[in-house]
């Protein structure tokens, strides 16, 4: 996928073809960016199992697998200068679409398998562990947002038309987009809940990394159950702007022009991490202790 990236890379720069409203060689340059992280994430994380890492190698190889037979058809399609998604064309281009129908659908059950581990398994950080399950969790939900993709839209009609289904919803595909995201600015887009969703699997372990980084300078962060509840706040308001966003792109809204309702659950959803965050922090710190430093002597410290 990297190579595919760069190979994208260069097509974007080389190749002047527009197919939908973008640049042809987008689509495979977003894909292969997007594998990298999504298969970089599960390999680390199938790397922290104590128990199951015959089922997990196992899990990840069908994932990987996957992943690389929907990007080659993909790839092909660009050099076809036909789209890969909702394609129904020609017999030629609905047998690839409904290929990758059939490769999402698998990769969505291996990683499915993975979660499964990851929630069975024992991992002595109770925060780490609870970042990487609701991680993977709410990618899960993300991925799942795609099967939404390949509805009819409007106007379309299974058997008759060349296109069944749309990234966008109350517009058509192609329109006056977001630079670099692609997503669209006058209508609903499906990507967004779709991106969001995914990414909570690098997300949200990052944020373990993040406070573990910040930990010496914050002694209440060296508590693995304030840890553990700020994981688990982050967990549900990440939750929680997954469904605003979804909810935003079904009703036809775009992301940059929300209305009331959309601004109230924000500011809802915004109190209650200030508030949550609040709770956390106050909670029990660790008592006082003794840590070597540097020079390898022993001093007294408080949270």
């Amino acid at each position: 996928m990297v190579v595919m990236a760069v190979i994208s890379a260069v097509g974007l720069v080389i190749d002047d073809r527009v197919l939908v409203g973008a640049p042809i060689w987008f689509k495979p340059f977003k894909f292969a960016v997007s594998f990298v992280a999504y298969c970089l994430s599960l390999a680390w994380m199938l790397s922290l199992l104590p128990r199951g890492r015959r089922v997990g190698w196992w899990a990840g190889t069908v994932v990987a697998l996957a992943s690389l037979v929907e990007m080659a058809i993909i790839t092909g399609q660009v050099i076809r200068g036909k789209r890969s998604h909702f394609n129904h064309e020609t017999p030629l281009d609905e047998a690839l679409f409904q290929a990758m129908a059939v490769t999402v659908v698998i990769l969505w059950l291996g990683t499915l398998a993975v979660a499964v581990l990851l929630l069975r398994a024992r991992i002595a950080d109770r925060a780490s562990a609870w970042a990487m399950r609701c991680g993977i969790l709410l990618a899960l939900a993300g991925a799942a947002v795609g099967f939404l993709m390949t509805r009819p839209a409007p106007g379309q009609r299974r058997g008759v038309s060349k296109v069944i289904g749309a990234h966008s919803v109350g517009v058509s595909d192609g329109g006056p987009s977001m630079p670099l995201t692609g997503w669209s600015t006058t209508g609903g887009d499906l990507r967004i809940p779709h991106f969001v969703g995914m990414h909570a699997l690098q997300l949200l372990p990052l944020l373990i990394a993040v406070l573990t980084a910040l930990a010496p300078r914050f002694g209440r962060l060296t508590d693995d159950r304030v840890r553990l509840r700020l994981v688990l706040l982050a967990s549900g308001a990440y939750g929680a702007v997954f469904a605003l966003v979804l909810w935003q792109a079904l009703r036809g809204q775009p992301l940059t022009h929300p209305d009331g309702a959309t601004l109230g659950v924000a500011g809802l959803i915004l109190v209650a991490i200030v508030l949550g965050a609040y709770g956390s922090l106050r909670g029990p710190t660790p008592p006082a202790g003794r840590v070597a430093d540097d020079a390898g002597t022993s001093k007294e410290v408080t949270a």
